[in-house]
């Protein structure tokens, strides 16, 4: 498999005179693979999908997507890059209430230049695919928390993104919409989807995980690889 994602060295420190909120991180991400990122608060880990997201940069070390080296980019470079190569799920889900599911969903791909008819048929192909054909014209505000996890993963992967990021991705949804979002993880990447997800579910990251990336006090400290089918986890 090839490489998508490789941070060397990668680091990032907040406050001059306080402790790194990453601290000279190496970790590699093959095309395909499911990461899961696992640690307590302040561990580093937001601070980590936010590098790789190229929502922030890294004080030292490199971050890589793609072949692409993101400290090198400008601002305007970094959102293009975003548009076509990285989709990301939020927490919270980030959609706008004054427009319907399909208009989020067709956010991005507006954003990239996508004719109409493309981003049209784009949209309805993936709302249909995640069981929301039907609320395709419903605002958020009319919409279950899992019905609105869905439109927000339809929208990160409508300009077909070679990597997924997930940001605590169960954390605003009951037990069972948890279940129905760790299927779609797991399911996405069963059909070649390259997925990096920080949560502090143990059951959502051996459910769809191919590996658990463990990181305390800003340090990768261990790596386990995970059996999917069967939710046990083995030393590499």
């Amino acid at each position: 498999m090839s490489e998508l994602v490789r941070l060397k060295a990668a680091g990032k420190r907040y406050e001059s005179a306080g402790p790194p909120a990453l601290d000279g991180v190496d970790l590699t991400i093959s095309a395909g693979e499911a990461v899961a990122v696992m640690g307590p608060s302040g561990s580093g880990k937001s601070t980590l999908l936010n590098l790789v997201a190229g929502l922030d940069r890294p004080t030292h070390g490199q971050v890589e997507v793609a072949g692409t080296e993101l400290n090198r980019l400008s601002e305007k470079a970094l959102a293009r890059f975003r548009r076509t190569h990285i989709g990301i799920v939020f927490q919270f889900f980030h959609l706008l209430d004054d427009l319907t599911a399909r208009d989020n969903v067709l956010l991005p791909a507006q954003l990239a230049g996508t004719s109409r008819r493309a981003a049209f048929d784009r949209a309805d192909e993936l709302l249909d695919a995640l069981g929301l054909a039907a609320r395709a014209d419903a605002y958020p505000a009319r919409m279950s928390g899992g019905e609105r996890q869905r439109v927000a993963v339809a929208r990160a992967l409508i300009n077909r993104p070679p990597l997924l990021l997930a940001d605590e991705p169960t954390g605003a949804v009951d037990a069972k919409t948890g279940a129905q979002v760790m299927e779609l993880l797991r399911d996405l990447n069963r059909s070649g989807q390259t997925v990096l997800l920080v949560t502090h579910d143990a059951a959502l990251a051996r459910g769809c995980a191919t590996r658990l990336v463990q990181v305390r006090d800003g340090k990768l400290t261990e790596q386990v690889t995970a059996n999917a089918a069967t939710h046990e986890q083995v030393k590499p």
